[in-house]
């Protein structure tokens, strides 16, 4: 099968990494999911307590990082951290970190070797604008607010985590404000990206209509 890359954008809580996974999975390619890693920076600047705004040390600490996505798991310098990257506490930071130039641009390097020498679906919030430019499938995952929210609200339910609705929807209007406004690669709609919007849809429902759009525009 020939080599090909899928890019997948979207705000917090259109389910790409969810969506991403299972396409993967169906099409036997790798996935690679940024916003883990994101998180992953995230996380570990939170536990070494740096001011966000001492870009200094921040990108002492970026450099020296190690992330690795490894069978579904997100390694921060080795260790599985796969669950603490999706606590409220990432969550609500991640945004900030994400908008900074320093950790973009090692990040995106790093995304771009993983893309080189096999076939990959990554989702993001710049990856048909900026890390993959000449993605052969490029999708714009969306939907409501609410529906992002409740999604999330359901998760960290699951997980015992003590957040309410509005919290998250808060939440979640702010990352979009962040991610869609900052300065370096804002979140935004590639031109010739795909939309597909998945409030009211099955999972199952979007996996479906995405691999539908990837078959006809690859030819696989």
């Amino acid at each position: 099968m020939k080599k090909f890359a899928i890019a997948v954008d979207g705000p917090a809580g259109a389910g790409k990494s969810t969506i991403s996974k299972l396409v993967a999975q169906k099409l036997g390619i790798e996935y690679i999911d940024t916003g883990a890693m994101y998180r992953a920076i995230t996380l570990k600047l939170i536990n070494n307590n740096v001011n966000f705004g001492d870009f200094d040390n921040v990108k002492k600490i970026v450099e020296n990082t190690k992330v690795e996505l490894v069978n579904g798991r997100v390694l921060l310098d080795g260790d599985d951290v796969s669950e603490e990257i999706r606590m409220p506490y990432v969550s609500t930071r991640v945004s900030e970190v994400a908008a900074m130039p320093i950790v973009r641009e090692r990040l995106v390097y790093l995304q771009r070797l993983m893309a080189e020498n096999t076939s990959v679906i990554m989702d993001g919030r710049d990856i048909g604008t900026n890390v993959l430019k000449n993605a052969e499938i490029k999708i714009f995952l969306t939907a409501s607010v609410e529906e992002r929210a409740n999604r999330r609200y359901i998760e960290m339910q699951n997980k015992g985590v003590d957040i309410t609705f509005e919290e998250i929807c808060e939440d979640i209007r702010k990352r979009d404000t962040i991610d869609s406004t900052r300065e370096v690669n804002p979140l935004r709609q590639a031109e010739d990206a795909i939309l597909v919007d998945t409030t009211g849809k099955s999972i199952e429902e979007v996996v479906d209509e995405i691999i539908s759009i990837i078959k006809k525009g690859v030819n696989i």
